[in-house]
């Protein structure tokens, strides 16, 4: 249908996506050059290399950085002082085995687009230095204020509304700078929930090194053990899980190209409900059966989580080789070279066969699938149009992709 004056009359109907994770296009992409399989590619960015960090930004972490090697000196002192240097000791021993755990199962997240290892670095300092700085300082400030009787009723207020309040805020501040000082390291829900999770693993370290230093101070290696085995064993993840609802709404802003400050309701939503998983975690052992709802809700729970993951990364994946597959016609892949780089399974299949090469190229093959990979994303965001420096990042990467190839097939 069509105006008085001609033109068309605008659709009612909104607009439709491949997946309700998928990205809108919010401006026109630009074209790719076209490369005829085999010639050299066209000019880049000097040396290859994707434009470095700004002075302003790199200054910011700088000031980061102190600041928290000043927070973490305040609580060292604080442990040294509260817990004595044995107990901290061994408190810390013992909270490095879940750490050790979570980092790994945050890696296998990870790995299809890895993060700059000095983002990943700066969200688990963020948890275990600032977020138990802050919730330190508030909590100590509302004990203040509002006192601190022992009595039960301000025990399980402590326990289900002050501790998951104050605490995900103090963890969730350092999702959101991450979204907001790195914002083309973080595309969408998967990168949210990387970062969310280093953060609560960060957090987590530290709150266990208390828990296990108390525990032997008052109960020695026995309740030392029982306390490891309830946070250690079978709660690893609480706290990874709680701050990843941070990381996960600030992922799906980013996924639709929201600014830092349209970020923002976003983020108190993912707040809310990672508030809401922590009072349930904590109300279930402070008001019932701590073992039977483990059983019936929190591992039904984590099930779910694991599930929706494995969802996003297939939405990843997918994504990915759509994005390739433009880079394909255009002439600087092959059709089949696009499956390969955009499948768990072909890049399996490309690595083995990197291994037959001369002189074992599998090093060269996983720079390949690296750098095609984080070519998709940068190709996603020049489509949504999100992120200036997109089409830089962009030819870089297709000349870093081109010399990893040439090299994979080099005589």
């Amino acid at each position: 249908m069509t105006l008085d004056d001609g033109r068309p009359r605008p659709s009612l109907t909104p607009p439709q996506f491949a997946s309700s994770l998928a990205q809108p296009s919010v401006a026109p992409a630009t074209q790719i050059p076209a490369v005829a399989p085999g010639t050299q590619p066209v000019a880049a960015v000097a040396g290859g290399a994707v434009p470095v960090t700004g002075t302003r930004v790199r200054s910011a972490a700088l000031w980061a950085a102190g600041a928290l090697v000043l927070v973490l000196v305040v609580l060292v002192a604080y442990f040294l002082n509260a817990l004595g240097a044995g107990a901290s000791v061994i408190g810390m021993l013992l909270a490095l085995v879940p750490l050790a755990g979570v980092l790994f199962a945050v890696r296998i997240i990870d790995r299809w687009e890895p993060e700059p290892f000095s983002l990943r670095a700066f969200a688990v300092a963020w948890g275990a230095i600032a977020a138990v700085g802050i919730a330190l300082g508030v909590d100590l400030l509302l004990t203040i204020a509002i006192g601190n009787d022992g009595s039960p009723t301000r025990e399980a207020m402590a326990a289900v509304v002050q501790a998951p309040i104050v605490e995900e805020v103090a963890k969730g501040i350092g999702v959101f700078l991450i979204f907001a000082a790195a914002r083309r390291s973080f595309d969408g829900p998967v990168d949210g929930i990387v970062y969310g999770a280093l953060v609560g693993a960060g957090f987590a370290f530290t709150e266990n090194i208390q828990y296990f230093a108390i525990s032997a101070i008052q109960g020695g290696a026995t309740e030392a053990g029982a306390t490891f085995f309830v946070r250690g064993i079978l709660s690893p993840f609480a706290h990874v899980m709680f701050t990843s609802v941070t990381g996960f709404a600030l992922g799906l802003a980013a996924r639709r190209g929201a600014s830092a400050g349209a970020a923002v309701g976003p983020w108190l939503a993912g707040l809310a409900g990672a508030i809401a998983l922590h009072a349930l975690w904590n109300g279930s052992a402070v008001f019932g059966d701590f073992f039977a709802l483990y059983v019936v809700l929190q591992i039904p729970l984590f099930v779910v989580f694991i599930l929706g993951i494995v969802a996003l990364r297939r939405e990843e994946a997918r994504l990915t080789r759509n994005r390739l597959g433009e880079y394909a016609a255009a002439g600087w892949f092959t059709p089949q070279e696009a499956d390969m780089l955009a499948t768990p399974a072909g890049r399996k299949t490309g690595l083995a066969w990197a291994r037959t090469l001369r002189g074992d190229r599998t090093a060269i093959m996983k720079q390949f699938i690296a750098d095609a990979t984080a070519l998709a994303a940068a190709r996603q965001r020049v489509i949504t149009g999100r992120d200036p420096h997109a089409a830089a990042d962009e030819r870089a990467l297709l000349e870093s992709t081109a010399r990893a190839r040439q090299a994979l097939f080099a005589l």
